[in-house]
């Protein structure tokens, strides 16, 4: 008869499959499916080490690891993400939120003088950008928009969730549906060029195409907000942009053209330039 193994065991052979696999963060990944397949915290984990695991507490784990071994997302087999302090719905629907776009709200967050503003997140995805400004943001007019039905769906799940029933959520493209002017616009679209796909990591892969591409050089999608922004802002509002790597100075340039001023660039924990401000009027 096989002695059963100790959460303590199962979690170091996973840990090591992990690493195997190649897996970034695998003691980390591997708390948190021990965790999530147990129903318990991983802070829960510690305190039950030298407790043996019974075969129907293995089988949903075994599953788990198996598919994140094969680069699925630990996002979309926990169902959730963290973002700026809060707990959001994710799943193959919408792009797992990256912490660099915490940055972007953290930064909007000074920006925002008024509290009254409206403001709306273009191609919201699961809503995270638009939820947490609504909620540092009890006064604002929040509105979110996306071009995929299956997004908005998932976001109007999180605002649900969290109890944001006046965010108001629209299908457009881009702004192409819209009729408000704003005084801030924020946009995290995609901004991958297509040619670049064959150098994304597997979990990545797992994300919508249409989240992740803006098309052959990349910033095909974020030039053409550009073009529609200055009809949809107040005089003097923000468009705040979170851009790829290398796209900046073109993307500069473009914004003198369309007679913006203030514009900024500013870099993300990394040191990577990946957020562009700019005014219009």
């Amino acid at each position: 008869m096989t002695k059963a193994k100790s959460l303590l065991e199962v979690l170091q052979s996973t840990t090591a499959y992990f690493t195997k696999h190649k897996i970034e963060n695998p003691r980390l990944n591997a708390e948190h499916l021990l965790a999530h397949a147990l129903g318990r915290t991983r802070m829960d984990l510690y305190l039950e080490f030298e407790r043996a695991l019974n075969e129907a507490e293995l089988v949903p784990l075994r599953e788990l690891v198996k598919r994140r071994a094969e680069g699925e997302p630990l996002q979309h087999l926990l169902g959730t993400v963290e973002f700026c302090g809060h707990t959001f719905l994710i799943d193959k629907r919408a792009m797992v939120p990256r912490p660099e776009t915490e940055e972007l709200v953290e930064l909007l967050q000074s920006k925002i003088e008024n509290g009254k503003s409206r403001i709306v997140d273009v191609g919201t995805g699961s809503g995270v950008i638009a939820l947490s400004l609504a909620k540092e943001f009890p006064e604002a007019e929040v509105y979110a928009v996306d071009i995929s039905e299956d997004a908005l769906a998932l976001a109007r799940e999180n605002a649900a969730r969290l109890g944001f029933e006046r965010v108001h959520f629209q299908k457009s493209d881009l702004l192409e549906s819209l009729s408000e002017r704003f005084d801030l616009i924020v946009a995290n679209l995609p901004y991958i060029s297509m040619q670049d796909r064959h150098q994304l990591a597997r979990e990545v892969l797992h994300d919508p195409d249409v989240a992740l591409f803006g098309g052959p050089s990349g910033d095909e999608l974020v030039r053409k907000l550009i073009e529609q922004a200055p009809s949809h802002l107040e005089s003097g509002g923000l468009l705040a942009l979170e851009i790829g790597i290398g796209q900046s100075e073109g993307l500069c340039d473009f914004l003198r053209q369309k007679n913006c001023h203030d514009i900024a660039l500013k870099k993300d924990y990394s040191g990577i330039t990946r957020f562009l401000l700019a005014r219009y009027g």
